[in-house]
């Protein structure tokens, strides 16, 4: 199986910064795209920012110019550098993988998300 585990959330005022970063484990043969969502209470989970394998990214709007998400292909890491950190950020950010997985022989492909990671933004 695949697992990811989140870092670095916590608390921050406003116009402050936070590092998170997520780490893929288990039988991975390539991880296509990686990303970062959040869930603010009683709200959808949302896309925050996501990467390709190539490097492409792609952010959602409240957060360019802001945010920064990176990836290391060969250690299956992304991150996400938040700046500018606004009180309307505060959520539980979840990674996200596109991961295609060795079992049996066989090749697979499926989602997986990691446990979460609390961010707050105090204003």
């Amino acid at each position: 199986q695949v697992q990811l585990v989140e870092s670095g959330g916590g608390l921050v005022q406003a116009g402050g910064s936070l590092r998170l970063s997520c780490a893929a484990s288990g039988s991975i043969f390539s991880i296509r795209n990686m990303g970062w969502y959040r869930q603010a209470p009683a709200k959808q989970r949302e896309l925050v920012a996501t990467i390709t394998s190539g490097g492409r990214t792609d952010y959602a709007d409240s957060v360019k110019a802001r945010f920064t998400i990176s990836r290391d292909n060969a250690k299956n890491t992304v991150c996400l550098q938040m700046n500018s950190l606004k009180p309307e950020d505060t959520a539980v950010y979840y990674c996200n993988a596109d991961v295609k997985r060795v079992s049996a022989g066989r090749l697979y492909t499926d989602d997986y998300w990691g446990q979460g990671t609390q961010v707050t933004v105090s204003s």
